[in-house]
C-alpha cells in the first residue's frame, strides 16, 4: 500500500466519522432559543410557540376532554391545555424549549417530550426533568360554555 492510499484512507475515515458525530451531538444540543414568553400575544415564532394561524378567539376543544390531573395537546395550533385541579385550565407551547419537538403526551402531571425525555409541570410549565432547562412558554386560554379558546 502507498503512502498516498494510506492517507486518502485515512481522510475518507476522518470524514465519516465527522459526518456521524456531529449530528449526534447536535441532537443532544443545549437549549433551543424559545423563551417562557412566547405566546401568540408576544409574537412567537411558529416553530416554538402557538402557529401563527391559531390567533385569539381559536377554539381549541371541549373543556370536558381535557382530564383533572392530565392534559390535551392540540398539534396544529401547537398548544398543550391542562387542568391541574378540577375547574383550573393552563395553557403552554406543546414545543419543547430544549431542541424544539413537539411535546408527545401529558400523564400523572407532566407534559412529556418523546424526543429526549423533557418533563414540564402541568401546573406552571416548569421544568420537571431535563435535559431541557426552560419552561414551557405560557399560553392564554380562556374556557366559555364548555370550550376552551385562545384568550
Amino acid at each position: 500500500m502507498t503512502k498516498e492510499a494510506l492517507s486518502r484512507r485515512n481522510a475518507l475515515a476522518g470524514a465519516a466519522t465527522v459526518g456521524i458525530g456531529l449530528p449526534l451531538l447536535a441532537a443532544c444540543g443545549g437549549d433551543s432559543d424559545e423563551t417562557a414568553t412566547d405566546s401568540p400575544s408576544a409574537g412567537g415564532s411558529a416553530s416554538g410557540s402557538p402557529s401563527e394561524e391559531a390567533s385569539a378567539g381559536t377554539a381549541l376543544g371541549a373543556a370536558a376532554d381535557v382530564p383533572v390531573g392530565g392534559g390535551v395537546i392540540f398539534k396544529d395550533q401547537k398548544v398543550v391545555v391542562t387542568q391541574p385541579a378540577e375547574g383550573e385550565f393552563k395553557g403552554f407551547s406543546a414545543i419543547c424549549t430544549h431542541q424544539g419537538c413537539p411535546v408527545g403526551s401529558v400523564a400523572d402531571g407532566v407534559i412529556m417530550c418523546p424526543c429526549h425525555g423533557s418533563a414540564f409541570s402541568i401546573e406552571d410549565g416548569s421544568v420537571e426533568a431535563g435535559p431541557a432547562t426552560k419552561p414551557l412558554g405560557a399560553v392564554e386560554v380562556k374556557v366559555k360554555g364548555g370550550e376552551i379558546t385562545l384568550a
